[in-house]
């Protein structure tokens, strides 16, 4: 297998070749991605046989902006048999992949491959049976061991493969499922409670979105994103000249701050957490978080960068590297990651999270 399969937002293949091409090549790996519109998919063929698992151990999946999965993949499998479909997939993953934890079976993000969604849950049954008989798939779960994908890009047309639980997204189709609150002013809301999903371990949500912790929304209004830190249990304040929703209000958790977002400077000396989903050129409010982060005037921030018409990925890494070149001559260590989510449309998501200690120089974007 000497293919990467990389799950994305339709539309947004091309920021997703560019930059695992771009990944690959700091790693001396080398090959060309293929890309067809709008399909909701990229696949990425390396030059050398040993090179696609290479990319999927040593390119941390978290560091990756524009992919929602990553896996191992091998030839396309085409027109399997409606008799039998699954001994063909058998044979893709024989001496490839043994006693693997878990089996997804997928599609794109699309509404074309959305129609397949049916037969994949009922095609998932017999196919984990026989990998179980073969001991290709263990009896159980097994969160620590390679998880197995099958990838359907049309009726009877797969790419199958593998992909590491430690380098890997965790939830099926690299998409969390999240439902709306019907109390949330807006489903902006959504935005930040994915982002919490994606970058925050869920062994550290206690600690690090625990309830009393100080925090400011700039350009709150309506408060799709105050929600969500109030639903947290934290004191907000919420900085925006628009009006906020009343149900936040009447929480008694909300400060209304009637102000620019760009001018606002803090006077509490303990915020944990800063947010802002404000529409804006994508390099103004980068300048911003970084302010804020040199400043020392917030512990992590999460925030909204919109992206350009052209070049996106190029110049996303432009203002991200910016940003981190900006934080170490201030001598302020601070880990970036950033992502294109869901819930996102032309925009991606950063979070930035001040540490205390020495300057980190193998973060990569």
């Amino acid at each position: 297998m000497n293919k990467i399969a990389l799950y994305c937002r339709p539309g947004f293949e091309k920021e997703c070749a560019a930059e695992i091409t771009d990944k690959a090549g700091r790693l001396e790996i080398f090959g060309f991605p293929r890309v067809k519109e709008n399909s909701g998919y990229v696949i990425f063929e390396c030059y050398q046989p040993d090179d696609a698992d290479r990319i999927a151990k040593e390119i941390p999946f978290k560091e990756l902006i524009f992919a929602r999965q990553m896996i191992v993949v091998g030839e396309l499998l085409k027109n399997l048999p409606e008799n039998d479909r699954i001994s063909p997939i058998m044979g893709m993953l024989t001496g490839v992949v043994e006693r693997a934890g878990d089996l997804r079976v997928e599609v794109p993000d699309t509404n074309e491959a959305k129609e397949l969604m049916k037969f994949c849950r009922k095609f998932t049954v017999p196919l984990r049976s026989a990998l179980r008989q073969e001991k290709l798939l263990l009896a159980k779960e097994n969160r620590g061991r390679p998880v197995i994908h099958v990838f359907f890009i049309a009726p009877g047309c797969c790419y199958v493969g593998y992909s590491y639980s430690n380098n890997n997204s965790a939830f099926y189709m690299g998409i969390p499922r999240l439902k709306f609150p019907s109390d949330a002013p807006s489903r902006s809301t959504l935005k930040l409670e994915e982002a919490f999903h994606m970058f925050i371990p869920y062994d550290e949500w206690e600690e690090r979105l625990e309830g009393g912790l100080q925090a400011v929304d700039l350009g709150a209004c309506p408060g799709g994103w105050t929600y969500q830190l109030v639903k947290h249990s934290m004191r907000v304040q919420a900085v925006d000249n628009g009006p906020m929703a009343e149900s936040l209000m009447e929480t008694g958790q909300v400060r209304h701050l009637r102000e620019d977002g760009f001018k606002f400077v803090p006077t509490s000396k303990n915020i944990t957490w800063l947010v802002c989903d404000m529409v804006e050129k994508p390099a103004k409010v980068a300048a911003l978080m970084t302010t804020w982060m040199v400043n020392g005037w917030c512990r992590e921030t999460i925030f909204n960068l919109k992206l350009p018409m052209k070049k996106r990925y190029e110049e996303v890494s432009h203002i991200l590297e910016k940003m981190a070149a900006e934080m170490k001559e201030q001598g302020v260590n601070a880990l970036i990651h950033a992502k294109h989510l869901y819930h996102d449309r032309e925009e991606i998501t950063v979070h930035v999270q001040r540490v205390w200690g020495a300057y980190n120089p193998d973060r990569v974007f």
